[in-house]
C-alpha cells in the first residue's frame, strides 16, 4: 500500500508542476489553485508513504521519476525541444533511481 502512496505523490506532484507551466506565471487563476491543490496533496501521500519507505529510497524515487515525467510532458505535450543530452540524463536519472531501490535490499 506504501508504495501506491508514493506512485500517488508523484503523478500529484507531476500534476502540480504541469500547472504551474498551464498557470502562465500565476496569471490564470484556475492552475494557478490547482498548483497548491495538487502539492498538497503529493505531500500528503508522499508523508504517507514515509511511514513504511526509508526517506532516502521514496524521496529519490519522488523527485527522480518526477523530473523524469516532467520532461517527457514538456516534450510531448509543451514541445520543448528534446536532445539527445537530454534523452541521456533523463536515463541517468531512471538508473539511479531503480540503483537506489536496490541498494535497499544490501545491507
Amino acid at each position: 500500500m506504501y508504495w501506491i502512496y508514493l506512485f500517488l505523490a508523484i503523478l500529484s506532484e507531476v500534476a502540480g508542476t504541469t500547472n504551474m507551466k498551464l498557470s502562465q506565471g500565476f496569471t490564470k487563476p484556475i492552475p494557478s489553485i490547482m498548483i497548491f491543490v495538487f502539492y498538497g496533496i503529493s505531500f500528503t501521500f508522499l508523508t504517507l508513504a514515509l511511514k513504511k519507505i526509508d526517506i532516502s529510497i521514496a524521496y529519490a524515487i519522488w523527485s527522480g521519476l518526477g523530473t523524469a515525467l516532467i520532461a517527457i510532458i514538456g516534450f510531448t505535450v509543451f514541445n520543448e525541444p528534446i536532445t539527445a543530452i537530454k534523452i541521456a540524463s533523463i536515463g541517468l536519472i531512471v538508473i539511479g533511481v531503480v540503483g537506489l531501490h536496490l541498494s535497499n535490499g544490501v545491507h
